[in-house]
């Protein structure tokens, strides 16, 4: 809770030169992390981070400042470094505070600060254990992070606005190596939620150090990857990686005013397959980039980016919706109080459709069949993507043959969704940090499984895969 008053003072002095918009963040952010390598807790660690930023908006210009001198002092000194950005006269501001009110609620059922150390670093030790006793022999390195974060904010602006809002994530993260003569491969798992420690109640520790592990025992057995044109079946279990970066990052308005996003001035446009539905959901029950309020303290609300192949909206903050004359779709963001928001996803998917996931590898006549995508690199001006394949397998009449190692999907994210060609009635999430313009945020990204007519494939193999899919 925030001295009202102070919050007063503070935007006042922000707003003393003029300027279209003033707010001010407190952030007090708990973390606790816990490290296990070689069987054994490496590092346990808790922080308490606490600071405050104030921005003023004037016209298209953008003041922030940020500080962890909470006294009245230094917050009215950061108002007033920011306050000299400001142009023209004094405008009308309401500091009559009302609360907002938020459109979803999250309930946390076991808060970190209530479990104790020892509970937690039982939970890494157990993923650790059966990571390891999956394959003791070519086991060779398990690597197990454990992490919490309860945050709490304040926000206040010269619209009158006051918001306060609790966010909780828990997470757990498994990496394993596997080894045979000279060939080593890598298998990763991870979990996490807007949620408490009641996320191992439907998360079991052991069973993610087990996933980690069979997919780098099992890579180790993998041929190498065919290379050349060919279909490509993504699978919901996949995650929506490549629906995140391929396209999510192209819907976000800071880019698409800079005209660095493929999707500029396409509004009312088919950009996809009139298969493809593209959501960005933040209001979502325990999802990881789930939030009630964004960073300037706009109610979270689901937003329908592509709807049936049509382009139909975009992701906004407050100063890339002033520009574009609409109201801010709640998809502000920050990493901390040290950091200005900007607009960021939170949890974005493509909807699933009517096919059963079987029904379309039995459609695909010979292909790659996708079960986990790595990392990559995507041009968000042309859409054009590279992307690491960490989990895949051939598709041979119609059936999910060898796996396969090595394997990267090259193609355009525009493009890709146009050749859509089915899509699944399941839906796979995968969880993970967005870093944009040197700040991480939280994400949840998902999709289902879906038939893509052709993509290239890079891999090790001589010759390639060819194959149709029928369309249904």
């Amino acid at each position: 809770m925030v001295d009202k008053q102070l919050l007063k003072e503070v935007l006042e002095q922000a707003l003393q030169k003029g300027g279209d918009f003033g707010d001010i963040f407190f952030e007090h952010k708990k973390t606790t992390a816990i490290r296990c390598e070689a069987g054994r807790i490496e590092k346990i660690q808790t922080g308490v981070d606490i600071g405050a930023g104030v921005r003023v908006i004037s016209g298209e210009a953008t003041a922030y400042a940020y500080t962890n001198d909470l006294s009245r002092e230094g917050l009215l000194n950061v108002a007033g470094i920011v306050s000299h950005a400001a142009a023209g006269g004094k405008n009308n501001v309401n500091l009559d505070f009302t609360e907002v009110q938020p459109l979803v609620e999250f309930n946390f059922k076991e808060r970190p600060g209530d479990v104790s150390t020892e509970r937690k670093a039982a939970v890494v030790e157990a993923a650790d254990q059966a990571a390891r006793a999956v394959d003791p022999a070519r086991i060779k390195q398990v690597i197990v992070g454990y992490g919490d974060v309860v945050q709490q904010v304040t926000i206040a602006n010269s619209e009158g606005d006051y918001v306060e809002d609790e966010r909780i994530r828990t997470r757990l993260v498994v990496q394993a190596i596997a080894a045979s003569g000279a060939a080593m491969q890598t298998g990763y798992e991870a979990v996490g939620s807007l949620s408490g420690f009641e996320l191992f109640a439907s998360e079991q520790p052991a069973l993610v150090g087990e996933a980690a592990a069979r997919q780098a025992v099992n890579m180790l057995e993998a041929q190498p990857a065919p290379a050349g044109r060919m279909p490509v079946v993504i699978a919901g279990e996949a995650g929506g990686t490549m629906v995140h970066e391929a396209c999510g990052h192209g819907l976000e308005a800071d880019l698409v005013q800079k005209g660095l996003s493929v999707y500029a001035n396409k509004k009312g446009q088919a950009v996809a397959a009139e298969e493809v539905s593209v959501v960005e959901d933040p209001t979502l029950d325990v999802r990881y980039g789930s939030y009630r309020f964004d960073d300037e303290g706009v109610p979270s609300r689901k937003v329908n980016l592509i709807e049936n192949g049509v382009l139909s909206d975009y992701m906004y903050d407050r100063l890339t919706a002033a520009k574009d004359g609409v109201r801010s779709n709640g998809h502000g963001r920050r990493e901390s109080y040290q950091h200005k928001p900007i607009p960021r996803m939170g949890n974005t998917f493509i909807a699933p459709g009517k096919t059963d996931p079987a029904k379309i590898i039995r459609e695909t006549g010979t292909g790659l069949l996708v079960k986990k995508m790595g990392g990559g690199q995507v041009n968000t001006t042309t859409g054009d993507f590279v992307f690491d394949v960490a989990e895949g397998y051939l598709i041979k009449d119609g059936e999910t043959g060898p796996m396969v190692r090595g394997a990267t999907l090259t193609g355009n994210g525009p493009e890709v969704l146009r050749i859509v060609e089915m899509v699944g009635s399941d839906l796979g999430f995968t969880i993970g940090t967005c870093g944009k313009d040197g700040q991480g945020v939280p994400v949840s990204d998902a999709q289902p499984t879906i038939a893509i007519k052709q993509l290239i494939v890079g891999g090790t193999a001589t010759g390639s895969a060819n194959g149709k899919i029928r369309r249904i």
